[in-house]
């Protein structure tokens, strides 16, 4: 596990596609999901990489697992970006290459996400899921993370009209 470049996008863009397909088959229209594109996606993470909202000066920090020659999975986390969260950390995104599902790379990466944002200043976290992503939320539910009822419609981009589901986590103390 390292922390992501520039040179990373399309890696992170391949694991990006590659699981929201996957994962979101049920609870997103096939022709969204089918409309994601590699390269397109490539050229999101690209520009924030090269504006500095992606990297490790930027907010959001980035982190990428690496199997086989290739990444297999990427988190984002930082400062909650939510209106008034700022003081609490949030972890923004958390992917995994369905080829490597339950082969603990995301276990690896929210565990060292759970280490990065207490060395931070967060005392406390939360993660947005999908409602409806049974498979995330247990995963988030195994690692001590819980519903605490908040509840939000995803606006703008690839998130538009979805309904998320707030989990949180207290990570010191």
């Amino acid at each position: 596990m390292r922390w992501a470049t520039a040179n990373d996008a399309r890696g992170i863009a391949t694991v990006h596609v590659a699981s929201w397909q996957a994962a979101y088959r049920s609870l997103i229209a096939d022709e969204v999901l089918e409309a994601l594109n590699v390269d397109a996606r490539e050229k999101i993470w690209s520009e924030r990489f090269a504006s500095g909202s992606a990297g490790p000066a930027a907010p959001q920090q980035i982190l990428v697992a690496e199997a086989e020659g290739r990444i297999v999975g990427w988190a984002s986390f930082g400062a909650g970006r939510d209106d008034g969260q700022a003081h609490l950390g949030e972890l923004a995104a958390l992917y995994a290459h369905p080829d490597f599902w339950s082969m603990r790379v995301g276990h690896s990466l929210i565990t060292r996400v759970e280490d990065e944002l207490p060395a931070a200043g967060f005392d406390d976290a939360y993660v947005w899921v999908l409602r409806g992503n049974d498979r995330a939320i247990r995963f988030y539910e195994n690692h001590g993370w819980h519903s605490d009822g908040g509840e939000k419609i995803g606006e703008g981009g690839s998130v538009e009209g979805l309904h998320e589901l707030r989990h949180t986590r207290q990570l010191v103390g």
